[in-house]
């Protein structure tokens, strides 16, 4: 069970750092790519690929190309909605991304759909629901501005201010569909590579080394400039990133008989300590309605995984 706990203790960390990164207005894109030789390092030490089987990918190549640009595009879009709607909400968007994979074993893999899986799928649904709720917000900028601004500079300031909490609010549910969208295809590409033949290393390895590849082709192109401490911070976003997965991958090795109590241990896991750290360090506020979207997803990956 060590694996799944660090396993479960790098998620919930990369998400922490992407908190603070965008708290601190540093480019994650920058983070993201610097991260990525670390990943593509680790996974030559730790995993060892075969690379003298890199002429036998064949077809899976399309895949592979596929995950270059998701993972870093993925990264990128985690970062945003954490930064608008916060840790808890995300990560639950995250894990709930299991059904997107789910849902293509039933219409791509010929799995059969049973009342217990419709049952799992709909307590997803219900949960992404309630995540994504906010209470109306009821509009004070005619209030304000007769009672509290003097000026016609902070007048504008204060409108500003209101159009961009607006503007973060809007984009909210855009951005949770985005991380769980973009998790849940990466799993699915995840699982066609493996279909194909291609080894998870060797696969993980040239993904990583694509995805870095094409991110800093793109900054490039931007002509961004450079932060340090984001290029820095890309060193333990790349660690923590290779400590997931491989923690992940080793916690299904060890338990390779019982794959639900990684699934469920994992899922679960996330949620449950990316809460706790929202709503205690980062004083994240939880509606009554995202709080029983956090006990619908719990119980989503229990009944899907357990069923």
């Amino acid at each position: 069970m060590i694996y799944l706990m660090v396993a479960v203790l790098c998620s919930v960390a990369v998400s922490v750092l992407l908190k603070v990164l965008r708290q601190k207005d540093i480019d994650i894109r920058q983070t993201i790519v610097a991260g990525y030789p670390v990943a593509f390092l680790l996974t030559l030490v730790l995993l060892k690929p075969e690379l003298s089987a890199i002429e036998t990918l064949g077809s899976a190549w399309g895949i592979i190309i596929a995950l270059g640009i998701l993972l870093p595009l993925v990264f990128v879009i985690l970062g945003r909605a954490i930064a608008a709607i916060g840790m808890v909400a995300t990560d639950a968007a995250q894990r709930l991304s299991l059904i997107i994979p789910i849902i293509a074993a039933f219409l791509l893999f010929g799995e059969v759909l049973t009342n217990t899986r419709i049952f799992g799928l709909a307590l997803g649904f219900l949960a992404l629901g309630a995540l994504v709720y906010r209470p109306p917000q009821k509009s004070s900028v005619n209030t304000d501005i007769s009672t509290t601004i003097k000026t016609e500079h902070d007048s504008t300031a204060t409108l500003a201010a209101n159009n961009n909490r607006q503007n973060t609010l809007s984009k909210t549910p855009l951005w949770l569909f985005g991380v769980w969208a973009g998790y849940g295809v990466i799993d699915i590409l995840f699982k066609q590579v493996a279909k194909q033949g291609a080894a998870f290393p060797l696969t993980l390895f040239v993904s990583f080394g694509l995805a870095g590849l094409l991110l800093f082709i793109y900054l490039l192109i931007t002509s961004v400039r450079w932060q340090s401490s984001a290029l820095l911070a890309g060193l333990l976003l790349g660690a923590l990133n290779m400590g997931n997965i491989y923690a992940y991958v080793r916690a299904h090795q060890v338990l390779s008989e019982s794959p639900s109590i990684v699934f469920t241990g994992m899922n679960v896991g996330v949620i449950t300590v990316a809460t706790l750290i929202g709503v205690g360090v980062f004083k994240e506020q939880l509606n009554r309605i995202n709080m029983l979207g956090i006990v619908l997803a719990i119980s989503c990956v229990a009944v899907l995984f357990l069923a």
